[in-house]
């Protein structure tokens, strides 16, 4: 046993409820039966984590809308199956829609440049880890002088989500990739706001080692930060990174499933590339989604229940079927709970 399981499994105390808001923490604690070493005393909770799961049913009504109208959609794949109000753009696709998986934004870009009697849309999704590639494609079409590529923006950003979240947990698993890109500024600004967490790597011992430190520090009563995945999170970031994106996009309110609308929580082009902003080139009206009532992936996302709380897990919603968002993407909480069983997640089954 290392000194951090034992850390971990001595502790007996006040409640500590963890939250990880990073999608591949929460695949990684599954694959590695990290919670089988925690006392009852420590939960591990999924938040929104998994850029997929956060990204709302309007945004998928969106893609199908310029899809029904003879657009060429280019995309990641794990967004193809998750559900519109109706239907998804795997659905659509079958029925004759261009909807097209690239690898990277760049290769949208080329598509692009290979059809030009095409109107190309690449869906612009994720975090801070995945805004400067969009980015980069944008400022490739402007160069090319392409007319016919344009991003469908739904891009998140952490911060302010940390505050909406701080009654969740008592403390945050933050995210390594994420961390890499911005620093680590917000989360010495978020402990003087008396929000708690570590920055953690993804081994099994970078994660152990990251919750036996905020066991270490909550036992000490007071707000705290640590960066445990030094070796990769500095403290400045990557300025190049955080440059482009300063530099191409602009701040704006965003709305995250199950969270709803969170200020300055979002991205989306600026007024010197508004050009390429598919709102506004198609003139699209606004599309208000409804979600599946019965799924309950917005709580899941929210920490407020788990993955087999909800009624359709493993009945009706499955990861070959998918209802709910969580249950589409490889880094979603409720896939992962099917991937890996559930029952190697209670406590009461250890």
């Amino acid at each position: 046993m290392t000194a951090a399981e034992k850390i971990i499994r001595e502790y007996s105390g006040a409640k500590i409820r963890v939250m990880e808001v990073c999608g591949t923490h929460t695949h990684e604690i599954f694959r590695h039966g990290i919670r089988k070493l925690l006392p009852e005393d420590i939960e591990l909770i999924t938040g929104p984590g998994c850029p997929v799961c956060v990204t709302p049913v309007d945004f998928i009504d969106e893609a199908l809308w310029l899809a029904e109208r003879g657009i060429t959609i280019t995309t990641f794949g794990d967004l193809v199956r998750v559900p519109g109000s109706e239907k998804n753009l795997a659905a659509a696709r079958s029925s004759g829609a261009k909807v097209k998986i690239v690898y990277s934004p760049l290769d949208a870009v080329a598509y692009a440049a290979e059809n030009p009697d095409e109107q190309v849309v690449f869906l612009s999704v994720g975090f801070e880890t995945t805004v400067p590639a969009a980015c980069l494609a944008v400022e490739h079409a402007k160069k090319a002088e392409l007319k016919n590529f344009s991003l469908l923006t739904a891009n998140k950003t952490m911060p302010e989500t940390y505050g909406v979240l701080a009654g969740s947990a008592e403390a945050f698993l933050y995210p390594g990739h994420v961390s890499a890109i911005t620093g680590t500024s917000l989360y010495e600004t978020l402990k003087q706001r008396g929000i708690s967490g570590v920055v953690a790597g993804f081994t099994a011992e970078e994660i152990i080692r990251a919750i036996s430190v905020i066991v270490e520090n909550f036992k000490k009563g007071e707000p705290f930060f640590e960066n445990c995945y030094s070796n990769v999170v500095k403290a400045e970031g990557n300025p190049a990174a955080v440059c482009i994106i300063e530099r191409i996009m602009t701040v704006c309110d965003s709305e995250w499933r199950g969270l709803g609308i969170i200020p300055k929580s979002g991205l989306k082009l600026n007024a010197a590339y508004k050009a390429f902003d598919t709102r506004l080139k198609f003139e699209m009206p606004e599309i208000k989604g409804r979600a599946n009532p019965a799924c309950r992936c917005g709580e899941v996302l929210r920490g407020d229940c788990m993955p087999y709380d909800c009624p359709l897990f493993g009945k009706l919603c499955s990861t070959e079927n998918p209802v709910g968002a969580c249950m589409v993407s490889s880094e979603g909480a409720c896939s992962a709970y099917f991937k890996y069983g559930m029952e190697t997640t209670m406590k009461n089954e250890k």
